[in-house]
């Protein structure tokens, strides 16, 4: 028989036994969890890394079709910008449908035809355009052929000053915005005085172009006298033009235009457009 003090010494030993088996266990189970975490982590990245290159391409697919069309109407511009909203892409990719796609056609050149103003292109620094309920299926993508059809476009762009003083041919014509209108200033002689002139333009959409008109244009430094004042309607009647719009991307046509500070905004809209339909 034991004596108290020899039934806690073989207690003991058991209990540490007990103790270190645990620990490993305890280390193992640890690990695993720092693997599946560390393969999750990979496995989304490899995803990420996936869905970046899917919709880079797609871009890529997209930017050539709108060079195409430029081609086709006979202008050129520098490289489209094409960024395909809304994540994730693989998803839009299997639904055929593209929340929203934001292309820039940067410096677009663009032929002017049958046109009487003086100039023969239409110079565009840059066309902003919203691509809204695109639908694309992905053998389209991978083929580059079949429909591309986009609901709705929307689009801006600005014709400057310089090119619009151009356009209208009177040489010493200022042009500005001020107050939502555009104001015109020039200076020009009549019968050996000269007349500092001012007044504002008319704009209006006609025909998928510009008509601008000036009015109530008053020399400054001079009363209203008839005289001068049969010069001055006839100096006005000079600065009118029809400033013609040339052909742009995805079928855009001008919808509204607003006296900026750098030159006219134009507001751009389309719909239902295909960007692979012949002569688009």
């Amino acid at each position: 028989m034991y004596g108290p003090q020899q039934s806690a010494n073989r207690e003991g030993p058991v209990a540490e036994v007990y103790e270190n088996d645990q620990r490993p266990r305890r280390r193992r189970g640890r690990g695993l969890l720092i693997i599946l975490v560390v393969l999750l982590l990979i496995l989304f990245g490899g995803l990420v890394v996936l869905d970046r290159y899917g919709a880079s391409f797609a871009e890529g697919v997209i930017a050539d079709k709108v060079t195409e069309q430029i081609r086709q109407q006979k202008a050129s511009s520098d490289t489209p910008q094409v960024d395909i909203a809304g994540t994730p892409f693989l998803t839009q990719v299997v639904r055929g449908e593209y929340q929203e796609i934001h292309i820039q056609v940067p410096n677009l050149s663009a032929p002017i035809e049958n046109s009487k103003v003086a100039a023969d292109k239409i110079n565009l620094a840059l066309v902003d355009i919203h691509a809204q309920d695109v639908k694309a299926s992905l053998d389209t993508l991978r083929s580059g052929t079949g429909d591309v059809v986009v609901g709705t476009v929307t689009g801006t762009s600005t014709i400057d000053y310089p090119q619009l003083i151009t356009l209208i041919g009177q040489k010493g014509l200022q042009l500005s915005a001020k107050d939502g209108k555009l104001v015109g200033a020039a200076s020009v002689t009549a019968l050996g005085q000269q007349l500092d002139l001012t007044g504002t333009a008319k704009l209006t959409v006609v025909n998928g172009g510009i008509q601008v008109r000036f009015a109530d244009v008053k020399a400054t430094n001079l009363p209203d006298v008839p005289v001068f004042q049969n010069f001055i309607n006839s100096y006005a009647a000079k600065l009118a033009v029809d400033v013609p719009v040339p052909a742009l991307p995805l079928q855009l046509k001008v919808q509204s235009v607003t006296p900026q500070a750098d030159g006219l905004q134009v507001t751009l809209a389309a719909s239902d457009v295909n960007l692979n339909a012949a002569g688009v």
